[in-house]
């Protein structure tokens, strides 16, 4: 069983940078395919961005390309988004999420694991 738990998040104005942190328990996470997912008020929860086991492929969605970086330390068993150019539409509740197998998916059923999320808010 893995556990995840999500900080960083806050309140910023448009244009700000935030970095987000994923901390997981247990001895596995350098094994795991991991993403950040966001859910908006009255909306569906999105993918955002994911990143392979190793850490050498990563993907995005194309609203946050050029300006969201993802990134992970196996060592200390945490994953990062580093959110820069924030912009209003960015604001969300944003969670990490893991897989224990295969690449990375936009499909939220095909993860086993989730954070309880860290709200980000972005004023214009």
């Amino acid at each position: 069983q893995v556990q995840l738990v999500e900080s960083g998040g806050g309140l910023v104005q448009a244009g700000a940078s935030l970095r987000l942190s994923c901390a997981a328990s247990g001895r596995s996470f350098s094994t795991y395919t991991m993403s950040w997912f966001r859910q908006a008020p009255g909306k569906e929860r999105e993918f955002v961005a994911g990143i392979s086991w190793s850490g050498g492929s990563t993907g995005y969605s194309d609203s946050v390309k050029g300006r969201f970086t993802i990134s992970r330390d196996n060592a200390k068993n945490t994953l990062y988004l580093q959110m820069n150019s924030l912009k209003p539409d960015d604001t969300a509740v944003y969670y990490c999420a893991g897989r224990n197998r295969g690449w990375v998916t936009s499909t939220r059923s095909q993860y086993d694991y989730w954070g309880q999320g860290t709200q980000v808010t972005v004023s214009s």
